[in-house]
């Protein structure tokens, strides 16, 4: 038994040059970049928008949350807002929740 572990040590190749062992990274390297520039990239923008977003609110806004309620922002805190989704009836959100303004007057097409 020990000669056939001997024998496999004996028919081993050559080691990879260098140059073969950086054409392996390659693959890598170019995943990357394509993960970067599709996935990556995309959502920080989106992240970004999203942020200017919520430092754009104003009282008197109409926006709907990501939960779905539309209302009109009656009152605006640090990381909450006060949400006027009917009269008289009111919610406190967070401001991460707003999902998009919507133009003026949506609120009394409905």
């Amino acid at each position: 038994m020990g000669y056939l572990i001997s024998d496999a040590w004996a028919q081993a190749g050559a080691p990879a040059t260098t140059e073969q062992s950086m054409l392996g990274f390659l693959p890598l390297v170019v995943l990357f970049v394509v993960f970067y520039f599709f996935l990556i990239r995309p959502q920080m923008r989106r992240q970004k928008e999203h942020q200017q977003l919520v430092k754009g609110l104003s009282k008197g806004d109409e926006m709907v949350t990501n939960g779905g309620l539309l209302g009109r922002v009656t009152e605006i805190g640090d990381h909450f807002l006060k949400l006027e989704i009917a009269k008289d009836v009111e919610v406190w959100v967070q401001r991460q929740a707003v999902s998009a303004v919507m133009p003026k007057g949506t609120i009394k097409e409905l």
